[in-house]
């Protein structure tokens, strides 16, 4: 007898794989994929979309307002479950599909699974060529789609209904393993999503699936652990890995054994608490004067979990030539940059074991001393930075107001423009894994739709925290309609709009670098001239949510209470002033390029003066 089957169109067998996929969570069994968000199309409603309707109880569909951001939600969803959970995007042939490829890039330069099922031209192509289809005169298989290749770790094309049967735990393979992790792209040509095949009916059986750890190798352990311990001066990276592998708890004894003082990335705050003893602040470019005063000096630096990206490293400024690193990671492409020392393996057991081979070693005291000093100055530049004083409004005051006020649970997200690296080197984590600050690809427009994402996770997890949004002028213009998808799912976001007149941090940039303000303020863009001011509060109230508008960071502390007791999402609008109030200190170099010739003098001193700290750029060991 052979083999029990059945008939199913490639759309329907696509979609009754997913809802059979599981994946166990401590000890709990959940489904992996959590849903989708979707935009239907010609590309996708027909076949897709049927076989979705038939699943929605067990696969969940959000009507999205815009293909990117379906795709920022997506991939803060699955940030917010630490990778072990994703969502489905789909969107129609053409520019839907083509509207999702810079969500793509972020999800990708995150390390973040998130899976696009969109569609694509006719496989026959005897309709061609159709309606928004993109023709390349001498390769009919090229298309909009062939871009995605760039952004994503998997890509593929469905060509006959039985390629799923590889193609899609191909795809959840890669989504879901720690160190290819990443977002999954499948073309859909519009036949083939209609076309039937027999396929095996244990295709379908309920699957569970666990995340790999793989153990170090036994060699590199001992090399590494060799190494630290003959640090005078040693100190960890905490990349955002180390909550993706669980091991908050392991780097916490870990650094508690060794009195080895620990500096956080940008993807790695809230690994620890903001008040522990070896906690001595976020590195880098938009970092603290403290870890970046200890990095200067250290001559071992422990990196786990990260990427060491050039607002990590301050573009390789941050360390002393003659330091060593060590590279901690499950993807070995990042355990071995900068000549570094690598381990091969997950956070979890590899801190566990360089534990073990490390013995009784102990950093000197001095040095862990120092350290603290160092954050305890540090605490003190921040306190007074945060501090709502006489004087312009500020992104820094903000943020205090909000940390002040929330709950510890509370989740925050920030993504591009000055305020993730306000939110960085000014929060306080209260909380282990509270906060997503989207640096990696630093992108406008996720704050708003990242927050839907990281609320729809929140709500299964912590239904009664909020989740809190840093945005400012600049990207709330950019992207702003999932306020409205919100208010329609009943996934509450507390939104702080705080305006600032235009691209405020890239005129201080513009400035910092000699040249004159241009086209980033509205008041300094020469082609606008009408001079209009946002109603924040009022387009926000047009999507359904609740809004206020306060004239000083004063007023934000009863706003934010409020906000708290509504019962939908509730936008705190504020002007904050453009050029006074940033914070001034914990800044790393950062390489940009700069005019090596200009006939202003300003320019001209100020690539001087970039030009000066090169020396410090440490080549490769």
């Amino acid at each position: 007898m052979g083999q029990p089957t059945v008939t199913l169109t490639t759309a329907q067998a696509i979609v009754r794989y997913l809802a059979a996929q599981f994946i166990e969570i401590d000890g709990e069994k959940t489904r992996v994929c959590g849903g989708g968000f979707g935009i239907f199309g010609h590309g996708n409603v027909t076949c897709l979309g049927e076989a979705l309707h038939a699943h929605q109880d067990e696969l969940p569909l959000y009507r999205g307002q815009n293909e990117q951001g379906m795709g920022f939600a997506a991939a803060a969803y699955s940030k917010a479950h630490l990778r072990r959970r994703f969502m489905f995007c789909t969107a129609s042939a053409g520019p839907g599909t083509a509207n999702l490829l810079t969500a793509a890039a972020l999800a990708h330069a995150n390390r973040l699974p998130m899976l696009m099922l969109c569609g694509d031209a006719f496989l026959t192509r005897l309709p061609d060529p159709v309606l928004q289809q993109l023709e390349h005169f001498g390769d009919p298989t090229f298309g909009v789609n062939d871009a995605f290749k760039a952004v994503s770790r998997y890509w593929d094309r469905i060509t006959h209904p039985a390629q799923i049967l590889q193609s899609l735990p191909a795809a959840l393979n890669t989504m879901l393993d720690p160190a290819d992790c990443g977002p999954a792209f499948i073309g859909l040509p519009q036949d083939v999503q209609g076309w039937t095949y027999d396929y095996p009916l244990s295709f379908f059986d309920e699957q569970i699936h666990r995340i790999r750890r793989q153990a170090a190798d036994e060699e590199e352990i001992s090399d590494a652990a060799a190494l630290l311990s003959s640090a005078k001066r040693p100190m960890i990276i905490a990349g955002g890995g180390v909550q993706y592998s669980g091991a908050v708890a392991e780097l916490t004894k870990f650094a508690e054994a060794h009195g080895i003082p620990v500096v956080e990335t940008i993807a790695g705050r809230a690994n620890l608490l903001d008040d522990h003893a070896l906690n001595i602040g976020p590195i880098g470019v938009t970092g603290s004067d403290s870890a970046n005063t200890i990095a200067e000096k250290a001559d071992v630096i422990l990196a786990v979990g990260t990427r060491l990206q050039d607002f990590t490293t301050g573009s390789w400024t941050a360390f002393a030539h003659d330091a060593r690193i060590i590279g901690l990671n499950a993807a070995r492409h990042d355990a071995a940059k900068h000549m570094s020392m690598t381990v091969v393996g997950d956070a979890k057991l590899g801190l566990a074991a360089l534990d073990d081979a490390l013995g009784g070693y102990k950093s000197p005291s001095d040095w862990t001393v120092m350290a603290q000093n160092e954050r305890a100055k540090w605490n003190d530049y921040v306190a007074e930075n945060t501090r709502i004083k006489n004087g312009p409004a500020s992104y820094a005051q903000a943020i205090g107001a909000v940390n002040a006020a929330c709950d510890p649970r509370d989740r925050v997200v920030a993504a591009a423009g000055g305020l993730p690296a306000e939110v960085t080197a000014n929060w306080r984590t209260l909380d282990i894994g509270t906060v997503d600050v989207e640096f990696g690809f630093s992108c406008m427009g996720y704050e708003i739709a990242g927050g839907w994402g990281a609320r729809i996770a929140q709500a299964e997890k912590e239904p009664d925290k909020d989740t809190i949004v840093f945005t400012g002028d600049g990207s709330y213009l950019l992207m702003n309609s999932d306020i409205y998808s919100s208010v329609l799912t009943q996934k509450k976001l507390i939104i702080l709009v705080l305006d600032n007149g235009g691209f405020a941090v890239i005129n201080k940039l513009q400035n910092n670098t000699g040249n004159e303000s241009f086209n980033n303020l509205i008041a300094d863009t020469p082609t606008a001239t009408h001079q209009v001011s946002v109603d924040f509060e009022a387009h926000a109230k047009s999507m359904g949510a609740l809004a206020e508008t306060v004239d000083a960071p004063s007023g934000l502390a009863e706003a934010f209470t409020r906000a708290k007791a509504a019962d939908r999402t509730y936008v705190i609008c504020m002007k904050v002033d453009p050029y006074e109030g940033w914070t001034t200190q914990g800044h790393a170099w950062w390489e940009v390029g700069t005019p090596r010739i200009s006939e202003s003098g300003k320019v001209r001193a100020a690539h001087k003066d970039v030009e000066s700290t090169r020396p410090k750029q440490r080549k490769g060991v």
